[in-house]
Parts: structure tokens; sequence; C-alpha cells
């Protein structure tokens, strides 16, 4: 740790997400940025006919039922999402995201663009950065959809986002991207992604991998419907 970082906490200064250190830092949000990189690797890819998400469930014990581990969400049928970090505080912003999704489809009659969705939950994310009495949402969410064309998008716990034609967040996040500026093409198809996102997982995770801790979905560009990773389907890339 920094000794500018130690005499800030010394302060005071990271007692709340609304004071700023002399430095012009918001240490609260800076913590919850790294809360997000010890959490489990996701991946998102986006493929010429689609868009796919791969991530690690990291199941750790051996009695656990590993369909009860959730770690891919669908938001509405042409929309999904994965997070890291805090994953309790990111499924209440991917319900967040649901709720919103489907309330657009009511007064609208239609679906909502993948980026005004994204836009609304990190305006939630960024609120909590200026909040007193709460804390930051301590995740980053992948989100993926299909409208005119596939997005991927990435929303931190400072209410940014960027869109990407691939990335990572979580653990591996260095290791993943190293891997995914090496080998993707925007010619890949989903099969196609879905194999580099789960070999990129297989070579961060070393002898931890085991197919069980995957959890997958992809999106078609051709019905614009949500489809999850089976295990019969991810047992061709182990």
């Amino acid at each position: 740790m920094e000794a500018t970082e130690m005499s800030h906490q010394a302060m005071g200064y990271d007692r709340a997400s609304i004071v700023f250190s002399p430095d012009g830092r918001l240490l609260q949000v800076e913590y919850a940025k790294k809360t997000v990189r010890q959490g489990t690797t996701a991946i998102g890819i986006v493929c010429k006919d689609g868009v796919v998400l791969v991530a690690d469930k990291r199941i750790m014990e051996k009695l656990i039922v590993s369909k009860s581990v959730e770690k891919v969400f669908q938001v509405d049928e042409h929309i999904g999402a994965t997070a890291s970090g805090i994953l309790s505080d990111g499924r209440i912003l991917i319900e967040r995201a649901q709720v919103l999704a489907q309330q657009h489809r009511v007064t609208y009659d239609g679906p909502m663009q993948t980026e005004s969705l994204v836009k609304e939950i990190s305006n939630l994310k960024q609120m909590y950065t200026q909040v007193g009495g709460a804390r930051p949402f301590g995740v980053s969410i992948l989100f993926v959809g299909i409208d005119e064309e596939p997005h991927l998008f990435v929303t931190d716990p400072t209410g940014i986002f960027f869109e990407y034609k691939a990335t990572a967040i979580g653990e591996g996040e260095l290791e993943v991207k190293e891997i995914l500026n090496k080998e993707y093409k925007e010619s890949l198809s989903c099969e196609e992604g879905v194999k580099l996102g789960v070999g990129a997982l297989k070579k961060v995770l070393g002898k931890d991998f085991s197919i069980d801790r995957i959890d997958g979905a992809f999106i078609s560009s051709k019905d614009k419907k949500f489809t999850r990773l089976e295990r019969e389907t991810l047992n061709k890339y182990k």
C-alpha cells in the first residue's frame, strides 16, 4: 500500500464515498474497483453472428450443486449479463435491469436498446458514489445484447461504461485480455467465440479448471434470443 494512501486512511478520507482526498480521489470507489478484481472471471465476446458470455462460477466445495450457482443471467429475450465482484450487488442490479427491460416492453411494445439499459444501470451505480450513508456497488457487469447489431458493454463501480468487441472482468482480467488481444477476430462465429472464451478460462485457471465451473450463454443475431450453454455443449470445449 502506498504511503499516500495510508495517510489518507489515517485522516479518514476513505470513511465515506462522498469525501474527496486531497489529490482528488474517491477512495471508497477505488476500493470497490479492487473488490471487482478479486471476483470470478467473466468474458464477453462480440461475434459475426451474435454475442457470447462465458464465466467462471468458482465452485470450491464438492457438495455444492453446480446448477444452483448462476453466473450468467438473462435480462430480456435479446439481452444477457454477467457480473464480477460482490455477486449479491450484481444480482440486485441485474434484477433492476430485468424490470426496466420489461417495463419498456409494456410501455412501448418493443425491446429496449441495450445501450439505454446500460445507461440506466450506470446512472444508478453513479448515484451511489455521491450519497451519504451508502456504499458504492462493488461489482462490474458485462451486458451483451442484439439490437440492429451485436453489442458488449462493461459498467464498473464508478458508474462509467464502455463498449467493447471483446473483454474480461474479474481476477483473470489481465491474462484473459492478453489472450483476447492475440486471438480475437471480428470474423469469429458464436461457436468459435465460446471455444475462445472457455479456452482462455482454461489457461487462466490451470489445474483448477473444470467444466462444472463454467457458465455461459449466447445470443444469435438471427433470432435475437438468449440461449444458455448446456453442460453437453460445454463438454465439447473442455
